[in-house]
């Protein structure tokens, strides 16, 4: 039987957008990460919603998965705005995920360079991103990777 990554070597991983059938796997993986928040409660049907929303509508967003020929584990979710700060589109980036089996490996790295090779084709001026607090080493990935520590600090008011 061959290990996880002797099968990665024969079936290379790669970053694609994620189509509307990746659905299924892309739940799956938000609900692994939102069961280790202290800020969300996975919810199956809220977190489908949220997601479908971003396929449907490319303009508002865009999701990157990490696959290979057998499955998807990995994605990123990107959400666009406009900042007047930077005078220009900027990027909100969530829900950067590769699952457990898959860490370690690079596979984040990827990810990300395609987020920001991404921005840069599409001219957009930032990329922000919110990492959870009590997480250090998602906090050294992303600083590993270019990302620095902003002075501003996010706040909130949920609207049921």
């Amino acid at each position: 039987m061959k290990d996880a990554r002797e099968s990665m070597d024969e079936d290379p991983p790669r970053v694609e957008s994620a189509t509307i059938e990746d659905l299924p796997a892309l739940v799956e993986l938000v609900m692994e990460l939102f069961s280790k928040s202290k800020d969300f409660a996975p919810d199956h049907d809220v977190q489908e919603k949220g997601l479908q929303l971003i396929l449907e509508q490319p303009s508002r967003g865009r999701i990157f998965v990490l696959r290979n020929n057998h499955r998807i584990f990995g994605m990123v979710n990107l959400l666009f705005t406009i900042s007047t700060a930077r005078g220009g589109f900027v990027i909100l980036m969530e829900d950067v995920i590769v699952h457990p089996d898959h860490r370690g490996q690079g596979y984040g790295r990827m990810l990300l360079q395609h987020v920001v090779e991404f921005a840069k084709q599409k001219n957009f001026k930032r990329i922000t991103l919110l990492t959870d607090k009590i997480s250090e080493e998602s906090q050294e990935f992303f600083a590993k990777n270019g990302f620095e520590y902003s002075n501003m600090i996010p706040m909130r008011r949920i609207i049921d």
